[in-house]
């Protein structure tokens, strides 16, 4: 099993489908795209010092258990949610809706679907990152991912924040790693990444507009 596999396998498609008012399937193919998807807009994200001091930040802030024992929608702050969701795609989550939704990867859910479900998803991958690379720290100063973080793009005596969240992309969706991303090629805030058009299967497609946006 993928480690990104094992992220969306923590989380409970029939609560998802009951709070979406759809049915599992079409949640389970919501959830398998949306996870990915926000994976790599953090991936972006941590290739600018700032970037990769934020997420690290983040991360510290989310050790909260969450995901322990199973993850239970109803424990899911999605005003918290909400917060990652506009961070990571710079205000512009309503376009990655509708850009997923027009992927065809969604069976047939609508951007409005999306839309509602990045929140609920956000802190579950947060905390499922901070339990990963930061244990049971309840700061992520000093921890690996904050070591890392000082260097910009993650990369130094700890964790590389975009090399892990780039592994962890291309373990399932058949991309290169911290490489090949077309969410890397710029952030929200127009910081360029390392990556190519087309990596990371269709993410190059739905993010790669995205994040050359103001």
């Amino acid at each position: 099993m993928t480690e990104l596999q094992d992220i969306i396998g923590q989380i409970p498609m029939g609560q998802i489908a009951g709070l979406l008012g759809t049915d599992e399937p079409t949640a389970r193919a919501a959830v398998e795209a949306a996870v990915p998807t926000l994976l790599a807009g953090m991936h972006s994200n941590a290739q600018a010092p700032d970037g990769a001091a934020s997420l690290q930040s983040a991360l510290g802030q989310h050790q909260d258990g969450l995901i322990d024992g199973g993850v239970d929608v109803a424990q899911v702050d999605t005003a918290d949610g909400e917060k990652i969701v506009d961070h990571v795609f710079g205000g512009q989550q309503d376009h990655v809706a509708s850009q997923l939704a027009g992927s065809g990867q969604l069976g047939g859910a609508g951007s409005d679907l999306v839309r509602k479900l990045l929140p609920i998803l956000a802190p579950i991958v947060m905390s499922y990152l901070a339990q990963k690379f930061l244990g049971g720290s309840q700061t992520g100063v000093g921890s690996p991912v904050g070591d890392g973080a000082a260097s910009g793009s993650g990369q130094g005596s700890g964790v590389d924040l975009g090399g892990v969240l780039g592994g962890i992309l291309g373990g399932m969706v058949g991309g290169q790693g911290g490489q090949g991303s077309a969410a890397g090629q710029a952030g929200p805030g127009g910081q360029g990444g390392q990556g190519e058009q087309g990596g990371f299967g269709g993410l190059g497609d739905i993010l790669g507009g995205l994040f050359g946006k103001k």
